[in-house]
């Protein structure tokens, strides 16, 4: 019977995929057009925003025949239609059958690990759908498949892009107008993609060697970067895309992904255009440039609001139905669940997750998704359970928020979307580690001094409770961190006891990575129950009674549906003071309790108070010793001159 249920929804989609019409129009005579560029980076699954694309397309496309469909990377991940990544290549297939010309890789491509994605490239490929164009400039083929822990991987993904006609840049033409369009996997990318199985050149340096092939081979009237990269107003030094335009000449337009940056107008370094829509299909681009004094140059820009105001294409709607269904009886009803099943009613307004994380502090959602965990282990794991003493969420697993009025299980997996286990199967499963009192305590303070500098380091933790004051030293900031038990009841953290920690697989890998990544200094090192390192963190996976993956977001699904009387509590309408602000600058306040880094900060200014006094003692004696030569010298000459 699920046979055939998987072959007639493979034919609906098929059928849909055969009644959506043409969206490309015959070049014009027109000489030197103008050109438009639609685009969009950072989709993650929103596959429910392609039938508005498809009819901005299309309207673009009437006014001018010299459009062109671009993607900046991350189109996958995001919501459940990413549970048949692998197998249907859903999101790639509603690209080409919108009308995009071509895409690039992100990090979240590489969830499912170079084979996953090798897997899905071949799915795509072989369903005989219009495809756009993959193009990725920075992969490391060399040093990937000298590495014999990813050669296997590495060319079997190397095998699908080419079969996939993937490469370094492509050239489309259209309306009388050739472009040529590279990819590029920025640095911060490969970082988030820790399981990637794949090495990448440094992005400007391959840029630059691309470019130069373009000019050198091709006769093209612009060049643009679909780049994986970002920017960051906060920090231009660490601005990837504004870097990559500064130093490589020839790039006419930087479509800009990674970030999530939604800019209203285009950054603009030197002759190099630098474009981003935001996240989630929220909106659409738009780019028009126009021949001026013999070059295109942009002329126009505008970023359009995929809201009620744009109608669905029926077409496009019909072919996404069809994967919506699929998803369901592939994915959803293993879990006892369905995408639209309603799990509780919600009156709470929850933090949006535009502004989830942008301050410091204590936030509902947050706690209720750790609070989650918590439950969802005790229920996994029934008269095996031992007591979980803290759950850790960081900022940068959340995906969404809890909406008003119905929640339903789709909700719930679009909150913890990401990744994949062990298992192959979507969605990060929970682990179980150790870690020590004094370690818990530095995990707050990664909280409040770290997370200032890395917004997605944010933590939100069920079952720690403490104070912080953001006036005093970085690395002092959190204090009176206690265990906060049942009913209210707080326990004080013993330094050298372990306690029992639950997080999500990624999250728990990144956590045992901060001791490496601070050099040491800030030593936070995951267990087992006896104190030994983790080394392999899927090795401590949490699994239920019959022997299945605890994926976070069922945590969070089984959680809400348990809710008494099928409503979101309204505890969760406001902080519950498991994270308690003294905003002070008394003197009193600043210097109370202190802890190792208040005293090796200290002591490391003292150090540096010395030094200068020193230095400027010696630099006093020098000018003292050499005035008093000098004087020397005069009195000697004025005795020779008599």
């Amino acid at each position: 019977m699920k046979k055939f249920s998987v072959l007639a929804a493979a034919v609906c989609i098929a059928l849909a995929a055969a009644v959506l019409p043409p969206v490309y129009a015959d070049a014009p005579e027109e000489e030197n057009p103008p050109v438009t560029i639609v685009f969009s980076h950072d989709m993650h699954s929103h596959l429910e925003k392609f039938p508005k694309i498809r009819s901005v397309i299309r309207q673009e496309k009437a006014k001018n025949k010299a459009t062109f469909v671009l993607d900046g990377g991350d189109f996958s991940m995001g919501t459940p239609y990413q549970t048949i990544f692998k197998e249907e290549a859903a999101e790639l297939r509603m690209m080409g059958a919108v009308g995009y010309d071509a895409t690039t890789l992100g990090n979240h491509e590489f969830d499912y690990r170079s084979a996953g994605l090798s897997q899905m490239l071949l799915s795509a490929r072989r369903s005989g759908d219009r495809l756009p164009q993959l193009v990725a400039a920075n992969i490391d083929w060399e040093r990937t498949l000298e590495d014999k822990d990813l050669a296997a991987d590495g060319k079997r993904l190397q095998s699908a892009m080419e079969e996939l006609d993937a490469g370094e840049y492509a050239v489309i033409e259209r309306g009388g107008v050739k472009i040529a369009v590279f990819g590029i996997f920025g640095k911060e990318a490969d970082d988030y993609a820790p399981e990637s199985g794949t090495y990448f050149r440094d992005p400007i340096e391959a840029a630059a060697d691309v470019v130069d092939d373009i000019q050198s081979h091709e006769k093209v009237d612009l060049v643009v970067c679909l780049s994986h990269s970002g920017t960051n107003a906060e920090n231009p030094e660490e601005s990837e895309d504004e870097l990559l335009a500064e130093n490589v000449d020839g790039i006419d337009l930087i479509i800009s992904g990674h970030t999530h940056t939604e800019l209203q107008e285009p950054i603009m370094i030197g002759d190099t255009v630098i474009a981003s829509v935001g996240q989630y299909n929220d909106n659409i681009g738009t780019l028009t440039f126009t021949w001026q004094e013999g070059e295109y140059r942009l002329d126009q820009y505008g970023l359009t609001p995929l809201d009620k105001a744009i109608k669905n294409d029926a077409a496009a709607e019909k072919k996404v139905d069809a994967f919506k269904s699929l998803v369901d009886k592939e994915y959803f009803s293993s879990f006892g669940y369905s995408w639209d099943q309603v799990l509780a009613e919600n009156t709470v307004e929850f933090t949006g997750i535009d502004d989830f994380a942008a301050a410091q502090g204590e936030d509902p959602l947050g706690s209720l998704i750790a609070d989650s965990y918590r439950y969802g282990v005790q229920q996994a794991e029934g008269d095996r359970y031992e007591e979980v003493d803290v759950a850790i969420v960081p900022a940068g697993v959340v995906r969404g928020t809890i909406p008003q009025g119905k929640v339903t299980a789709g909700d719930a997996f679009n909150i913890l979307s990401l990744g994949t286990g062990k298992d192959g199967i979507a969605g990060y499963p929970l682990v179980s580690v150790y870690l020590t009192g004094a370690e818990l305590k530095m995990a707050a303070e990664i909280d409040i001094s770290i997370s200032e500098l890395m917004q997605p380091a944010r933590l939100y933790f069920s079952g720690l409770r403490y104070t912080y004051n953001p006036n005093r030293l970085i690395l002092s900031r959190a204090y009176d961190i206690v265990l906060d038990r049942s009913e209210g009841k707080t326990e004080e953290l013993e330094n050298n006891r372990l306690y029992r920690v639950v997080a999500d697989l990624y999250s728990a890998q990144m956590l045992g990575m901060v001791n490496s990544l601070s050099y040491g200094l800030l030593s936070v090192e995951p267990k087992d129950r006896d104190g030994r390192p983790i080394e392999n963190f899927e090795d401590y996976i949490v699994y239920d009674r019959a022997g299945r993956e605890l994926k976070e977001w069922y945590a969070l699904a089984s959680y809400i549906d348990d809710f008494d009387g099928g409503r979101v509590p309204d505890a969760y309408s406001a902080p519950e003071g498991r994270k308690l602000l003294e905003d002070s600058r008394n003197p009193i306040d600043l210097l109370k309790k202190p802890n190792k880094f208040f005293w090796m900060i200290t002591a490391a200014a003292a150090l540096a108070l010395s030094l200068l006094a020193l230095f400027a003692i010696l630099a006093v004696k020098l000018v003292r010793r050499l005035t008093r030569g000098g004087r020397r010298l005069r009195r000697k000459d004025m005795i020779f001159r008599r």
